[in-house]
């Protein structure tokens, strides 16, 4: 009877329904981004100056910034783990390292380090291409490997071996999307003016004045129009004739142009487009020396919440990231955190917080102490 009863009061398990997991991807091919990345690095990047401003900025931020490890509330001033990140591999340094991470995680939203090592250690760290890295998915719709192919030859990495960092895809499994991609019409309408600009410049497509006749009828003669077409090409177009004074003979006149309401236009709507690829990188327009509205009071604030919203979360993403791929494989527990202190931009922060916590009646030295970050 007892065991009848026992039987009718036994816990509900709760479990998910047995529901295999299908892959959209053909299982243990490579699946390429389906972006461009040579349009990125070259059109974004390489071709464009607010692009590759906004990319070097982050990157040499986020690389200048020491790092800190940690085990629990100790710090480690010497390890094994500290010791790879100074001399990740022959050719490069820490500094280095976390440049290229950053540099290729904004250009093509994704970035693969490729972890070296011997005898279940990491003795090496190699930045890899993304351009060159292939995403192979397994039967279950993960990550199985990668491949890694240069002039058609490749070699296949086990997914182990590889630390793929990628940023937000809402509609993308394996990568992760760019903010080049984001800003993708407006780098292209940035572009597109620079060389229209370029053209006018070459071709002396924009008169910056007018040669009006007023002799006789009002029009020259077959002649003299060869013959002064002839002459304003040879001696006053192009940059080498800039400024030369001009000889006019009788009957013509000069009549200065100044911009029309389209050329104005024209120039807000270049101006529209570089604050917008600024904005997909979140760096303030003002240190980019963008004309036009400035949110920020001062130059000095506009620095701040650059380095507060764009250069702390991704390096913060790329340490966590070492920390628990990297580090986990010398031992459990590291943590690799940024040293905010040493970085200038933030001091008046860092001094807000000091003052606000010293005064403080309430905490114990102790607890001031953690407060600020020191144990």
């Amino acid at each position: 009877m007892f065991d009848k009863l026992k039987s009718l009061f036994v816990p509900e398990r709760k479990e998910l329904p047995n529901i295999p997991l299908v892959s959209l991807y053909n299982i243990g091919q490579p699946y390429w981004a389906p972006r461009n990345y040579q349009h990125f690095a070259r059109a974004g990047f390489s071709g464009n100056a607010v692009a590759y401003r906004c990319v070097r900025m982050i990157a040499e931020a986020a690389a200048s910034v020491p790092l800190l490890l940690y085990k629990g509330p100790a710090e480690l001033a010497a390890h094994p783990f500290l010791d790879l990140l100074r001399q990740p591999n022959p050719a490069q340094g820490r500094q280095e390292l976390i440049e290229n991470i950053v540099s290729f995680l904004l250009v093509a939203g994704n970035s693969y380090i490729e972890v070296s090592s011997l005898e279940g250690t990491p003795r090496e760290l190699v930045p890899l291409r993304p351009d060159r890295v292939q995403v192979v998915p397994g039967a279950k719709g993960w990550v199985e490997g990668y491949r890694y192919s240069v002039n058609g030859s490749f070699v296949n990495l086990h997914a182990a071996s590889v630390l793929h960092l990628k940023l937000f895809n809402p509609l993308d499994d394996y990568y992760g999307l760019s903010p080049l991609d984001a800003a993708a019409r407006s780098l292209d309408t940035h572009n597109a003016a620079s060389a229209w600009n370029k053209a006018m410049l070459d071709n002396a497509a924009r008169p910056s004045g007018a040669l009006v006749f007023s002799g006789g009828d009002g029009q020259l003669t077959a002649d003299q129009f060869d013959r002064l077409k002839k002459e304003l090409e040879e001696n006053f177009q192009s940059a080498a004739n800039a400024g030369r004074p001009m000889v006019l003979e009788g009957g013509l006149d000069w009549k200065e142009m100044g911009f029309s309401p389209k050329d104005m236009d024209f120039i807000n709507s270049k101006n529209n487009a570089a604050r917008e690829i600024a904005l997909a990188f979140g760096v303030p327009p003002m240190l980019l020396g963008i004309p036009g509205d400035n949110t920020y009071a001062n130059y000095a604030e506009a620095n701040r919440v650059f380095w507060r919203q764009s250069v702390i979360p991704i390096l913060r993403r790329v340490t966590d990231a070492l920390a628990q791929n990297v580090g986990a494989q010398f031992e459990d527990g590291l943590r690799l955190e940024p040293d905010l202190d040493q970085v200038e931009a933030l001091s008046h922060d860092r001094d807000a917080l000091w003052t606000r916590v010293n005064n403080a009646s309430f905490l114990t030295d102790a607890e001031k102490r953690q407060a600020v970050g020191y144990r």
